[in-house]
């Protein structure tokens, strides 16, 4: 999993952006979730259950944004939370 630093938050809190495309499982598409539109509607739904918010910056689409100071529970948290 490819984790993307970008800069601290307001309070100093390290950040990393992740691409919504980790959220879905291995052999699986966005097909399968109707869409990339609505694969990563799905994946931000499923982001924000564990702390994650959709990137809004231009240099990173289709990115989700994690306040992370260890990047192994992150990456963790995210398999066990990937779309069925």
């Amino acid at each position: 999993m490819q984790f993307t630093r970008i800069k601290n938050d307001v309070n100093g809190n390290p950040r990393y952006v992740v691409h919504f495309l980790e959220f879905i499982p291995e052999g699986k598409d966005c097909q399968d979730f109707g869409g990339i539109t609505n694969a990563y509607k799905l994946a931000c739904k499923a982001a924000n259950k564990i702390g994650g918010r959709k990137y809004t910056g231009k240099d990173f689409g289709g990115g989700i944004v994690f306040q992370s100071y260890n990047n192994s529970d992150l990456e963790k948290n995210i398999k066990a939370n990937q779309l069925k």
